[in-house]
């Protein structure tokens, strides 16, 4: 049995995945969505299937895959330990920008908006009848 990790190592299986985090999904409208050939998407499902990924639903002529969260929340779970090293970068870098952000304010202050001049249309001259004699 493979583990987690290899299950959704896979860029099909995690395509899938995504789709059904939306909505359940028939292996036609994966299929359709994926360009990618109906045995494909159909092994595809059953590993996830089989891994407590999905679940399948049978609905008249239709097999309706939706997502389970089981396995998710063990890999949250799992990675909750590593996200105070990312909570700490991601505000450093906040932290940075925002000083980049100021210090271009401060040198490059924002100028008040010029008010624009409206173009002056060109009428057209009345016409004199020059030709006429009278």
């Amino acid at each position: 049995m493979e583990s987690v990790f290899e299950i959704i190592a896979e860029p099909n299986r995690r395509a899938i995945l995504s789709l059904l985090v939306s909505s359940q999904q028939s292996v036609g409208e994966i299929e359709r969505q994926l360009g990618m050939s109906q045995p494909s998407v159909s092994k595809h499902l059953r590993v996830l299937r089989e891994a407590g990924f999905v679940e399948c639903t049978v609905d008249a002529q239709r097999r309706l895959y939706r997502l389970k969260p089981g396995p998710l929340q063990e890999i949250d779970g799992w990675l909750a330990q590593f996200r105070r090293f990312w909570s700490a970068h991601v505000d450093a870098l906040e932290r940075h920008l925002d000083r980049m952000n100021q210090d271009r304010m401060d040198r490059f202050p924002a100028k008040e908006p010029t008010p624009t001049k409206k173009k002056k249309t060109a009428r057209p001259k009345p016409r004199t009848d020059q030709g006429e004699k009278k």
